[in-house]
């Protein structure tokens, strides 16, 4: 007999839990709005957690600036975690950037029960209070849509209940874009052609199964002495020769190839493999909890290129995860027995598969990492030379006056087909654009993960833990801001006074939207240096990052910096002759 269906009414329906599902949840919440979230997995997270990349890529700036006052949250309740709970050695318990793996590619790398601990943590409140239901193990399966309007989502849960949502505004977290069709959004997929986007680095020919492939991370133990290997995988001898499985890394030119050691740093490489990702290194505990490191795994050996699974449909993509596996446990059977040894010898038997790292019964992460998304056609596409170093000669990327966000990381595009090295472009401090956000014509819908307005190219530097955390936290926030307003998300993109409306209501909640390295969250001049800076009545130099909040300026200099005239400065000073520059702002932003 079939199950009936729920029903739930509720403001803000946010379809997928992962970094950026989480993120527009809670700043949805926090502004009022009753909040559905539905999550594919067991675990809320996505990169963070569910996918097992818990070693944030961030950038160099992010301890002081670069991420949103909520993210901050996250990394600080990351810290509180191990503080709390674990011994620390001396030196660990002093460091303030507490890194728990001390894994050379990320400033904060742990393990990902700790990221789902804490992003409940954060949650919890909504959920006490009704704001917040969430719906795990739950996917999107239909729509209803009246004209250009989504109506309703339909969900389906693996025991197969289904429930329909209906609400005042839908946001497409999914890690795939998997709302997208349902709701008969405009979409793109794969790459763009070099004459669609005028990218350099695009392709003559568009390909929309030229996506970066995907990662079912793993975690190990290395236990000195001990030997445990697992079963030889099925397929392993294909994909040792066709994937390959090696130490080396075929980088784009002019870097080219370089050959990485298991513990020791090779020359022209960055470090050992061992600690690349390492989660917990046993140095930073004094605690039997961690009697050894623990590594998490995710390298080109088991980044999976042998298909798409965005458009397939549901067999096919089950079949391709079942692959990704496949290659993924592979590449460990490959470390324990045919990997050089930095003493000799081939093999590392003492590495241990730690399933309750991952939580799941294969020790692989509940969902494989997903770098590349179905993307919204938007009211506006951000293209590689907006943001590309080798475009933009300034400090910072172009600008975008309707700026919702920032970010940096180079543009990191994995390998689409087997052999194909990666594609790496150094970018300039970028912003993330409110139009991007915007579908061309859905007017409810909003992308709020790695399916916003990019192509294929600077959805690269797009992807990235921070970035993916500041957009959902702008999706959420839009939500709540059209819903209280009456305003439809084009509107507050085409019309400036509901914009500024909306800008300053982010800068009220701690998200940047302009790059001043020197200008931190808890600074007095925060929210005016921004202001000023996002309304073009005193931009930032194009030689640096830095606003230098504690320098003098005098009514000339101001006059010089902004273009207004030396009469509306010194009456902006009210007379004094000089005053700190973060002084001048707060007095500026008054009068603006």
């Amino acid at each position: 007999m079939p199950q009936s269906t729920r029903e739930i009414e509720t403001d803000v329906a946010v379809i997928g839990g992962g970094t950026g599902g989480c993120a527009a949840a809670l700043r949805a919440a926090r502004l009022g709005c009753r909040v559905v979230m539905t999550e594919e997995t067991e675990w809320i997270g996505g990169q963070l957690t569910a996918q097992g990349v818990s070693a944030l890529d961030e950038h160099r700036f992010i301890e002081t600036f670069g991420g949103t006052a909520s993210y901050y949250e996250l990394r600080e309740g990351i810290r509180a975690h191990y503080r709390s709970r674990y011994g620390l050695t001396p030196g660990a318990a002093a460091n303030p950037l507490l890194n728990p793996g001390n894994g050379w590619v990320s400033r904060l790398c742990f393990e990902p029960r700790a990221g789902l601990a804490v992003l409940e943590t954060m949650l919890q409140p909504g959920v006490d209070a009704g704001r917040i239901h969430i719906l795990r193990r739950t996917a999107p399966v239909a729509a209803e849509t009246a004209g250009d309007r989504v109506e309703a989502i339909t969900v389906r849960a693996l025991d197969g209940e289904t429930t329909r949502i209906r609400a005042g505004c839908f946001l497409d977290a999914t890690e795939l874009g998997d709302l997208l069709p349902l709701a008969g959004a405009e979409w793109v997929t794969g790459s763009e052609s070099r004459a669609e986007t005028g990218e350099p680095h695009a392709p003559d020919d568009a390909n929309e199964e030229w996506a970066q492939s995907f990662t079912f991370s793993f975690a190990v133990e290395l236990r000195p002495g001990e030997e445990h290997t697992i079963p030889e995988p099925e397929g392993y001898e294909h994909f040792r020769e066709t994937q390959p499985y090696t130490f080396a890394v075929e980088y784009a030119p002019p870097v080219g190839s370089v050959a990485y050691r298991m513990f020791e740093k090779a020359p022209g490489t960055y470090g050992p493999f061992w600690s690349y990702r390492r989660l917990i290194d046993r140095r930073n505990f004094d605690d039997p909890a961690f009697p050894n490191d623990i590594a998490m795994i995710n390298w080109p050996g088991n980044d999976y290129a042998g298909g798409s699974p965005i458009t397939a449909g549901p067999e096919r993509r089950a079949e391709l995860f079942r692959q990704a596996r496949l290659l993924s446990l592979g590449l460990l059977y490959w470390l324990q027995t045919e990997a050089p040894r930095d003493d000799g010898g081939f093999g590392y038997p003492e590495l241990r598969l730690r399933r309750d790292v991952m939580g799941t019964p294969d020790g692989l992460s509940h969902y494989p990492y997903i770098r590349e998304s179905r993307r919204i056609r938007a009211l506006k596409t951000i293209r590689e030379p907006e943001i590309a170093a080798d475009s933009q000669p300034g400090a910072r990327a172009a600008f975008f006056p309707d700026s919702v966000g920032i970010g940096l990381y180079g543009v990191d595009i994995h390998a689409c087909a087997a052999n194909q090295p990666q594609v790496m472009l150094g970018t300039r401090p970028f912003q993330i654009p409110l139009g991007a956000l915007v579908p061309l014509r859905v007017r409810n819908l909003l992308p709020a993960a790695k399916n916003i307005g990019t192509t294929h190219i600077t959805n690269g530097a797009y992807r990235l833990h921070p970035v993916e955390w500041n957009i959902g936290e702008a999706a959420g926030a839009l939500a709540a801001f059209c819903l209280s307003t009456g305003a439809l998300p084009r509107e507050v993109a085409r019309d400036e006074p509901l914009l500024r409306r909306f800008q300053r209501t982010l800068l009220q909640c701690g998200v940047p939207l302009y790059w001043y390295e020197d200008v931190p969250l808890s600074h007095p001049a925060f929210a005016a240096a921004q202001w000023l800076a996002i309304t073009g009545v005193w931009p930032g130099r194009e030689e640096h990052l830095r606003f230098e909040p504690d320098a003098p300026i005098d009514p000339e200099g101001l006059a010089r910096e902004t273009g207004m005239s030396l009469e509306t400065a010194v009456s902006a000073f009210g007379g004094a002759g000089a005053l700190p520059r973060g002084e001048c702002a707060a007095r500026l932003a008054d009068r603006v």
